[in-house]
């Protein structure tokens, strides 16, 4: 993979973490931007717009979820990959992180090796979606947005509507975790109440035609693709 034009921006509050990423990355060939607080890393991101946003939690002023939530809320953003760093392992913390749009969490100490492995993962599972011509080919799984038709293993496979507008708003962003919240907005829109249930229960149909891998959950928050 050629990483010479990706860019990551880095922030953190701690200098010595700042530096130590910063310098990995750039060994690697990375494009690396570094910011010291919430507030001057919305400014580059603004600037640089990077390919890949790493966020400290627990930063001063605006923290890292405030953050990634104000950078998602904005277009230019909504499909930047975003992944937080955090001393923190507490269940709370990691939902509040994918509620707000992260797309993957690490906790400190980073071990360089590691973080650079799940970002390359990362960016090529995004490479692999080819939607130019209304096509999504990803994981072993083709969805025709046109036709309205998903194809597995070469086998043609028709869903009802509301199944096949969920597959497609979930594969268009593997690795990402929408909340239920997300789901109704984006699905049904804002004029038509749905409940838990029901978004359970098309989960689950979905699932039986095109197999439990393809779509993960994650409890207490929503669900995701498997790219």
């Amino acid at each position: 993979m050629d990483v010479s034009n990706v860019k990551i921006l880095i922030v953190d509050d701690e200098p010595d973490i700042l530096e130590f990423l910063k310098y990995n990355f750039e060994k690697e060939g990375f494009q690396a931007y570094i910011a010291g607080n919430g507030a001057e890393g919305k400014e580059l991101a603004r600037k640089v717009k990077p390919d890949l946003i790493i966020l400290d939690i627990m930063m001063p002023g605006l923290d890292g979820i405030e953050l990634c939530n104000e950078l998602r809320e904005s277009p230019e953003f909504e499909d930047t990959l975003i992944i937080f760093l955090t001393a923190r392992s507490e269940d709370y913390s990691q939902i509040a992180g994918f509620e707000v749009g992260a797309d993957d969490y690490i906790t400190k100490p980073v071990r360089p090796r590691v973080l650079i492995a799940r970002i390359k993962a990362l960016l090529k599972r995004k490479s692999k979606i080819k939607d130019s011509d209304n096509v999504i080919d990803i994981n072993s799984i083709l969805i025709n947005k046109d036709k309205r038709e998903i194809v597995i293993d070469n086998k043609s496979i028709h869903v009802p509507k509301i199944e096949f507008d969920l597959l497609v708003l979930l594969a268009s962003y593997p690795g990402k975790i929408f909340s239920r919240e997300e789901i109704y907005l984006k699905v049904w829109g804002s004029e038509v109440v749905v409940s838990d249930r029901t978004l359970d229960v098309h989960i689950r149909k979905l699932r039986e035609k095109i197999g439990k891998d393809y779509i993960k959950t994650i409890k207490g928050v929503g669900y995701g693709f498997n790219g």
